[in-house]
């Protein structure tokens, strides 16, 4: 990973100086590094011996960062990983022009490994995210969000990179199909459980854990699984509030809404969601031969369920 950041903030250069402030800021701010980590993790765990690597990984930082750079816009958000975002801090302009450059900047950086099948899962894997971004617009401020609409949003959004980090990885280091396959099952289900424990910490987390307000979701009108459970088996007055709540982003309501959503089981049954995605990746890779790489992506599912930040 030190070698992954060296490619990170090598290729973050740029001759315009407010694209290496607002790149090194957003990029200094840390985070898990769970994609890029990911992309490293199944190339060693299929015996990759050479450098490539490194730059898949940094590619998948990129296209994760400007995806951030741009989230932040659209759901005017101020806190991410404990500090002020980029366009509280820069202004929306900078953050979505950034991004734009993170973007392209991974483009140029996916055309120098010349192969057409790396080019073709990040082009598809760029475009399939940016579907979701939209589909998860046309999801806000609707309390009749099914769990299936939503489940695709989190499969597009959030799983789509996840997949393309950990098929990448396989792919890169010379795994057969099967290989390749089992790697995108592993990083779609760690993905989606990634996710759903996020939208159980937005209600359960705080933010000195989370790096973020907790009840951001609901200030924004997203209804995710534990609204959408609350919806379903709440009674008629529960229902009532949430949805009043998500049409109108009002978070004055979030300590009823968090109440109504642990006494319903709400946040339950979204862990023991996110806990059956968990096991599907772990089962996955019940086939890749045993080394510290597989153990780590083995403790790295359980880690997805298991975390408060």
């Amino acid at each position: 990973m030190d070698a992954v950041d060296l490619v990170i903030r090598s290729k973050l250069q740029s001759e315009v100086p407010l694209v290496n402030q607002v790149g090194e800021y957003i990029i200094s701010a840390g985070g898990k590094r769970i994609r890029p980590a990911l992309a490293v993790l199944f190339a060693n765990a299929h015996g990759y011996q050479g450098s490539a690597h490194h730059h898949l990984a940094a590619i998948i930082e990129f296209i994760h960062t400007a995806t951030l750079l741009h989230d932040d816009v659209v759901d005017e958000s101020s806190l991410r990983r404990g500090r002020k975002t980029a366009n509280a801090l820069f202004g929306n302009a900078a953050s979505v022009l950034v991004g734009d450059f993170l973007y392209t900047r991974s483009f140029q950086m996916m055309v120098s490994l010349q192969s057409m099948r790396v080019m073709e899962i990040l082009a598809d894997a760029t475009n399939v995210i940016a579907e979701g971004e939209v589909l998860q617009l046309l999801n806000m401020h609707d309390p009749d969000v099914t769990e299936e609409r939503y489940l695709q949003v989190i499969r597009s959004k959030t799983a789509k990179l996840f997949e393309a980090a950990t098929g990448l990885g396989a792919l890169i280091a010379g795994a057969d199909e099967a290989g390749i396959a089992a790697a995108e099952e592993y990083g779609r289900s760690l993905g989606t459980a990634f996710q759903l424990i996020d939208d159980v910490l937005d209600y359960s987390g705080n933010a000195g854990d989370i790096g973020k307000n907790v009840g951001d979701d609901l200030r924004e009108g997203k209804t995710t699984l534990p609204l959408i459970y609350l919806m379903q088996h709440g009674t008629a007055e529960q229902r009532d509030l949430v949805r009043l709540c998500i049409e109108n982003g009002d978070s004055s309501k979030f300590d009823q809404i968090l109440s109504a959503i642990t006494d319903s089981g709400a946040l339950s049954y979204t862990r023991e969601q996110a806990e059956q995605a968990s096991e599907r990746a772990i089962a996955a890779i019940a086939g890749l031969p045993e080394s510290p790489f597989k153990q780590t992506l083995i403790q790295l599912a359980h880690f997805s369920v298991d975390r408060n930040h």
